[in-house]
């Protein structure tokens, strides 16, 4: 009956978690339209213009251990709120750039903004997995947690475009309905989260326990864990990446194709973790993660030795939310098709990674952002 009773009290904080990991995608997704609005308004360079990208994902390599540390001393419901905040300060700036037509004050603002995703993102991943008792649960939790992020990265451009109009001809003052919106969900949230109560199993037993003697750098399986995480954002980001350079430069397939054809990778990966949440009680992290990596060391050799001149039509998701098709070579429909693989990843290599840790699992979070 307690049991019970304890699992029915936690479906408001996962709730919580899940609408955190949409806002993250969001706010994280604000910076593709905002990096083609200061490439106009600025007259910036390609290189230049990502800059606001760079730094958002920057400040994750300053603020990861901190916000680790920040987990262990106050709990997730403060360290949230906090970085709540720190969001709401990050879009501030930037709107404030727009007023005074600042490039550098948007990258600060850019880079405030990176703090906050960073904290929320070192909240939200050991939160779930807490709160689903690590195991099938917390990863099936992480999956689908995954897949509301993946639904915002997928919504963003669509509704960033109908709220901005044509970002090739906007300024940072265009974008000011899609910045409030997001200061709006921003200060939603914190009202919500500030009336709910949080289980902060890690912060109570730090507070009963001696000086750490040891660190998550400890476990043997925590290091293998960050070293995974580490590889594999470098494949789930580049794939579709290079494949995008690749189509437009080597390929000469028009701009408009190729983004549709990588937009398709990313609703592949929504597509995923939907899948990996509705199986995640059924199978273990480490078999989906297992038949996640074979499956897409196949597409990618595949995709290695075809030949590059053979075609095929490809069903693609469109920015308009609709499907058609595109003439594409089988090698960059191989690679699409990864982001079935590389979706599963981040939960189920983050669930590995930090069973069974207990006090040290806010630090392994902090070290894995």
């Amino acid at each position: 009956m307690d049991t019970n009773q304890n699992k029915q009290s936690y479906a408001l904080p996962i709730a919580m978690m899940f609408a955190l990991f949409f806002m993250i995608a969001f706010v994280t997704g604000l910076q593709n339209p905002m990096g083609v609005i200061v490439k106009n308004q600025f007259q910036a360079s390609n290189l230049l213009s990502q800059l606001g990208n760079f730094a958002n994902f920057l400040a994750y390599a300053f603020m990861g251990i901190p916000a680790g540390l920040m987990l262990q001393k106050i709990g997730y419901k403060k360290t949230a709120l906090t970085a709540i905040l720190v969001g709401i300060a990050g879009v501030a700036i930037t709107f404030f750039s727009g007023k005074i037509e600042s490039f550098a004050v948007y990258l600060i603002g850019a880079f405030v903004g990176g703090f906050s995703m960073c904290m929320l993102n070192t909240v939200v991943n050991p939160m779930l997995n807490t709160l689903g008792g690590e195991g099938k649960r917390g990863n099936q939790l992480l999956q689908f947690g995954g897949t509301l992020n993946s639904m915002g990265a997928t919504i963003v451009p669509v509704l960033v475009g109908y709220l901005m109009g044509d970002v090739a001809k906007a300024t940072i003052s265009d974008a000011n309905p899609a910045l409030f919106l997001a200061i709006g969900i921003f200060v939603l949230a914190f009202i919500v989260l500030y009336s709910m109560s949080i289980p902060e199993p890690h912060i109570v037993a730090e507070k009963s326990t001696e000086k750490n003697t040891h660190s998550p750098l400890s476990f043997r399986h925590f290091v293998l864990g960050a070293i995974a995480i580490f590889v594999y954002v470098g494949v789930e980001v580049g794939i579709p990446n290079i494949a995008n350079l690749y189509m437009t430069g080597d390929l000469q397939i028009n701009a408009t194709t190729a983004g549709t054809v990588v937009g398709t990778y990313w609703f592949l990966m929504l597509v995923g973790r939907l899948t990996g949440g509705v199986l995640g009680s059924k199978f273990s992290s480490k078999s989906m993660l297992s038949f996640a990596a074979v499956l897409g060391l196949v597409f990618v050799l595949l995709a290695i030795f075809l030949p590059k001149d053979q075609m095929v039509s490809m069903p693609v998701f469109q920015s308009d939310i609709s499907f058609g098709l595109a003439q594409v070579p089988v090698s960059i429909m191989l690679l699409v098709l990864c982001g079935l693989c590389t979706s599963v990843m981040w939960g189920g290599i983050f669930n590995l990674a930090t069973e069974g840790l207990g006090k040290y699992t806010a630090a392994a979070s902090g070290i894995f952002m």
